[in-house]
Order: structure tokens, then C-alpha cells, then sequence
């Protein structure tokens, strides 16, 4: 146990076994005390499920805080490591970079210093902790250290900075500064150092500029950042492989939270030759790898964009639009009228040409509701095909007639199991009722170009206003939305978010702030706060849901969580299309397009995965969200 270099010695030093739910107290199975070289031992009755999930604290004085009875009792510096599932042999070290790793990674599932939560989100954040720091030798982890991580981004700069600012406690010099900056507003503040982090990773554009200062000075960490960020964010960036995202398009999670990802293009690591549609489909697991036998094949994918699904049974739907690059010779319009279905190993149930009933037209958003049934916009159809219970011989398509549905984009399923159709062409989104019938279109609310949509536990819908993204289907292809794009160099008066009632009305103006830059793909987390991806910007955005009490004090409705005036950045962003939030707490967004494409193969090569950020959901999503 050390900080930076320096062991600390006589902290004691205590095994957990996590808490299984939500407020179930971690359970203590050895405790010991470090030597005067920061060095310990402990033995221990491994527990009987496979699935309990270990860590290790140490609780120590803040250095030059003496030997007295009551500086005895002041321990403000809590190191942490996760251990995660299965039993541990050999060295482990705590250090302020495992506790930065442990705090991000464990921040929806760490209250009052313990950690408690459920399966499988607990476990996997867990994994996702050892992607940050190496609790073999307290180093940077491979992950993080590494492209497409390391030096490509400012992230590991950011975790370094973290560990610094920590270690100023941990010398007895910031910690009531710390506590001070990390608490949330209304809340009472941390009390050690592991809580702190958590703190700051669940609300990280709280007091980024102050936090800073306390690294002043510091080198324990290097390298570091050299100015404040906008937030405390980890940002991450996932590639499978290495050589399978191209333009993903979305992304499902299933029961165990393992990542089912769509791709518009071939894999090309070269933009300027072109690719043709993809035809895989990736899955990787929440640390980032390919599970074992993906990505997989077959069933008619080809150049999935914004539909993938999972249904109640984990069968995945995937979405053929055609995407493919501006020079490839085959006929996208033969390739298009189809969607996918597998397995939940990954074997394709549809044959290969793909299910081809009910009308799919240039297929978008595509969901699943609780009963099964998938719902699939057809951008280039003005309509919607409903496939009942999963049935595909049963599809049929639902089209409202004249112009009040046009370029259908996203799709999701509300409280009652109503479906809400955002028209990207249209300004406008339909209902539908639960067996498909049309029962009205919604417009105004600043609508415009709307292009994501999503559900609260409230019954409200979210919707992503695109503003200048024109969907691309239906006569526009790709090269036209990449000119539309091409000059938004500042946010576009109409990017913006509406909220619609369950009763279908509208608030008088839409949500606006500068989070928020050719908003695309939209999601609601477990505390029902609403979560955009930008297609410009190199931002995600946060805004206030309708559950006002889970929000800051003071916010309201549609208020902006994330700085208001930049999201939440990263360099490590593309142009992003989707973003969907996983039974951990972590945020993904899709690196569909390049920043500047070039249309023989624009698309982006990454999933960017914001490290404990958001209240976890349970998977698969099916409609509203539901709190893990």
C-alpha cells in the first residue's frame, strides 16, 4: 500500500464482500494492518457464490497527522482496490490510482463509503475498474494506457490528475478542500477519499476548475493534465478486435450486460478506399473485448445503421439499411429491404437474404417492447413494420398515409406499450397504439428534424430535435447529410430536445442549451435524467428529466446536468449517433462518422464508454427504462 512511491504504513486494511442489492451493507471477511513498509497479508474463507464481488480498503491518517488518541481517529484517506469475482492469490496494491479506478467504476453502486448492487452490473463494473488501474502493481492499465486509448486522448492525463489530486489528502495537505469540492450540492459531504471520488464521478462537472488546483504541485501521477477539463469524465474508448467497428450505428445490451453493436460499413482502417456494407455484427463484453465467437454473421446483415435490438427472449434484432461507401458496386436498394434476427449466442435465425415481410424499406430505429413485439421505422418507407411477438412471418406495415409521417428515424415503446415514431421529414412524431393503429401526430414543441426518441418511467417521450441532420434515406443519401453538416461549426439554433406528454402535448418551447450540437441518439437512465449524442461537438449531453427529486437542487425540466455550455467533452468522440446506458452505470456512445468523412468510408472505428456516469439500467431495454 503507497502513495505514489511512499508506503504508508499502520492503515488498517480491510476485505469486503460487496453488498448483493441496493443498500445491503458489504460484509467484512479479514482485517489487518499495514507494516512501517506499507506491506500486509491477509487470509480468508473464500465466499461460496461464484459471483461475489471482493475489495480491499485501507484506512489511513492523513500523513503528519501524529500518534494522539484523537488523531487515531481521524482517517479521512480511504484507498480502495476492487478485486472483483473469483478468489485472489498473490500481491495486490492499493494506491490513489485504484481508488480513482474503484471510485469512477463503482460510482452508482457506492453509498457511504460501501459498496452494495446487483448482478450483472455490480460484477461488470467491477471488470470495467481493472481497464483504469493495474491492481497487481498500481499502475495505469493496459486499457487506458494503450491506443486506442493512452496518449490518442486525454483521458489517461485525466485519471493521472485524479490520483494527484488525491494524493494531496493522502499527504495531509487538501482533504477537508477535497471533501468540501466533491460533496453534491444539498448532500452532506464525503468524509474519505473513496467517497469523494464517487462523488465527483456521478456529478463531475461540479467544481472541475477548483478540483484542479489541488494537483497543483503534485507529480506522484504522470502524465497529467496541464488546464482544467470542463468535468471530471472518464471516457474510454472500446474497439472489439480492432478490426470490426466500422460506423456502428447503436448499441443493446443483454441480460448480462454484454454490448450487441451494428456497423454501416466493412472495416477499412483507410477512408479514402471505399468499403461496402458490413456484414457482421459485433457483441463485446463490458470491458470492451469481442465475447468468444463474435463478431457473428449470416442472416442478411448488411450495413446496419440505427436498429438494433434485443427482445424479451435475448433474441437480437439487426436493422439492414444498406449504408455502404459512395464507390461500392452492388445495388444497396436489393440489400435494404430486410432485418436480422439471432440468437443469444449469436446464430442467425433469419436466412440469408434476411426477414423480408411487412415492407422494410431502408430500416432505422428498431425496438422491442415487454410482449416481444419488434417495431421497425422504415426511413425510406413512411411507414412502420410491426413484427408480433417476434414472429416474422407475421410482419406487417403500418403506414398513417399522406405526409404526416416521413422519414421515419427513431422508435421507442412508452409505459402503456404505445409506440412513438419520431418523422425525421415530417417534423412531427406518431403514435401508434400497442397493436399498431395510428392515433395521431405530434408537432410543434420546436420538433424539427427529430431524429432519436426515448421513454421515461412516467410515460413521457424524449425527443432528439436534429435541427440540421437530414435523415439520410428516401432520395438523400449520405454525401447530402455530410453537406448539410460540413458548416455547423457552432451549435444550430434548432438543436434541440422536446418532451412530450403522455397525453401527446407538448411544453411551449423545447430544451435548449449548448450541450446540445446536431443532437441524434437520446436515452433515459434508471433515475429517469435524459442523456443525448451529438452528431457534431464532440459532446454528450445530461438534461433535468421529468423526475425533478433525482436531479441537483434547483434544477427543473429539461435543465442542463452537464456544463451548460460545452456537455460533457471528450477528444476521444467522433460524430456520434447513438447512446445507450448499461446495467453499470456506464455511458456508450456510437463513433458512427468521422469528424470530417470522406464518403468511400466515413465511418468511425470506436464505442466511447463514459465510466460510471449515469443510474444503471436494466437490460435488455424494453420501453421504459427500469432501474437496476
Amino acid at each position: 500500500m503507497r502513495s505514489g512511491s511512499r508506503p504508508i504504513a499502520a492503515a488498517e486494511v480491510t476485505l469486503f464482500q460487496a453488498g448483493g442489492h441496493p443498500g445491503a451493507g458489504a460484509r467484512p471477511l479479514a482485517r489487518t494492518r499495514s507494516d512501517a513498509h506499507g506491506r500486509f497479508s491477509l487470509s480468508y474463507r473464500a465466499p461460496k457464490a461464484p459471483d461475489a464481488v471482493l475489495y480491499l480498503t485501507a484506512d489511513a491518517r492523513p500523513a503528519g497527522h501524529g500518534h494522539s488518541r484523537a488523531a487515531h481517529r481521524v482517517r479521512p484517506v480511504r484507498l480502495v482496490t476492487m478485486i472483483g469475482t473469483g478468489r485472489r492469490t498473490g500481491k495486490v496494491v492499493l494506491n490513489e490510482r485504484t481508488t480513482v479506478a474503484a471510485g469512477f467504476a463503482m460510482a452508482q453502486f457506492t453509498q457511504g463509503g460501501e459498496v452494495a448492487g446487483r448482478s450483472p452490473g455490480l460484477q461488470n463494473a467491477a471488470a470495467v475498474s481493472h481497464n483504469l488501474a493495474d491492481i497487481d502493481d498500481g499502475a495505469v492499465a493496459e486499457a487506458l494506457a494503450t491506443a486506442p486509448n493512452g496518449e490518442q486522448t486525454s483521458t489517461l492525463r485525466a485519471f493521472n490528475t485524479l490520483a494527484d489530486i488525491l494524493s494531496g489528502c493522502t499527504a495531509g495537505q487538501t482533504c477537508d478542500t477535497l471533501f468540501e469540492l466533491a460533496g453534491h450540492p444539498g448532500a452532506p459531504a464525503p468524509r474519505e477519499t473513496f467517497q469523494a471520488v464517487a462523488d465527483i464521478a456521478r456529478l463531475p462537472g461540479n467544481h472541475a476548475a477548483e478540483l484542479f488546483a489541488l494537483a497543483e504541485g503534485r507529480t506522484d501521477y504522470l502524465p497529467k493534465l496541464t488546464k482544467a477539463p470542463d468535468a471530471w469524465t472518464i471516457a474510454l474508448r472500446y474497439v472489439g478486435n480492432g478490426h470490426e467497428l466500422d460506423g456502428p450505428g447503436n448499441v443493446a445490451f443483454d441480460a448480462e450486460g454484454t454490448a450487441w453493436i451494428g456497423n454501416n460499413y466493412t472495416y477499412g482502417a483507410d477512408p479514402r478506399r471505399s468499403v461496402c456494407g458490413s456484414r457482421i455484427l459485433s457483441r463485446l463484453t463490458p470491458t470492451g473485448q469481442d465475447v468468444p465467437g463474435a463478431p457473428y454473421r449470416g442472416g442478411g446483415l448488411y450495413g446496419v445503421g440505427f436498429g438494433t435490438a434485443i427482445d424479451p427472449d435475448g433474441h437480437v434484432w439487426a436493422a439492414n439499411f444498406g449504408f455502404q461507401g459512395s464507390d461500392c458496386p452492388l445495388d444497396a436498394s436489393r440489400l435494404y429491404r430486410s432485418i436480422s434476427e439471432f440468437t443469444p449466442d449469436g446464430r442467425p435465425l433469419s436466412p440469408p437474404r434476411g426477414w423480408r415481410r411487412g415492407d422494410i424499406v431502408q430500416p432505422q430505429g428498431t425496438v422491442s417492447d415487454r410482449e416481444g413485439n419488434i417495431w421497425v421505422a422504415n426511413c425510406g418507407g413512411r411507414s412502420v413494420t410491426r413484427i408480433p411477438q417476434g414472429d416474422a412471418h407475421r410482419a406487417r406495415n403500418i403506414a398513417p398515409g399522406g405526409d404526416s409521417l416521413i422519414k421515419p428515424f427513431g422508435v421507442t415503446v412508452d409505459t402503456r406499450g404505445r409506440a412513438w415514431v419520431t418523422g425525421n421529414g415530417s417534423d412531427s412524431v406518431t403514435l401508434l397504439s400497442p397493436q399498431g393503429r395510428p392515433l395521431r401526430s405530434i408537432t410543434g414543441g420546436g420538433i424539427k428534424r427529430p431524429m432519436g426518441v426515448a421513454s421515461d418511467t412516467l410515460g413521457n417521450v424524449w425527443v432528439a430535435n436534429g435541427g440540421a441532420v437530414v435523415a439520410p434515406c428516401e432520395g438523400t443519401t449520405p454525401a447530402m447529410v455530410a453537406e448539410a453538416v460540413e458548416d455547423v461549426v457552432a451549435r444550430h439554433v434548432d438543436a434541440s430536445v422536446t418532451l412530450i406528454r403522455p397525453d401527446g402535448t407538448t411544453p411551449a418551447k423545447p430544451f435548449v442549451n449548448d450541450g446540445l450540437f446536431l443532437p441524434w441518439g437520446i436515452a433515459v437512465d434508471g433515475n429517469d435524467t435524459v442523456w443525448v449524442a451529438n452528431f457534431g461537438g464532440h459532446r454528450l449531453a445530461n438534461l433535468c428529466g421529468a423526475r425533478v427529486s433525482a436531479c441537483p437542487p434547483g434544477l427543473r425540466t429539461g435543465d442542463a446536468i452537464s456544463p451548460a455550455g460545452t456537455g460533457y467533452t471528450s477528444d476521444g468522440l467522433e460524430r456520434n449517433t447513438a447512446v445507450q446506458i448499461d446495467p453499470s452505470g456506464n455511458v456508450w456512445l456510437a463513433n458512427n462518422w468521422m469528424t470530417v468523412p470522406l464518403q468511400t468510408n466515413p465511418g468511425g472505428h470506436e464505442m466511447v464508454v463514459f465510466v460510471g456516469l449515469a443510474a444503471p439500467v436494466r437490460t435488455p431495454l424494453l420501453g421504459p427504462p427500469r432501474h437496476l
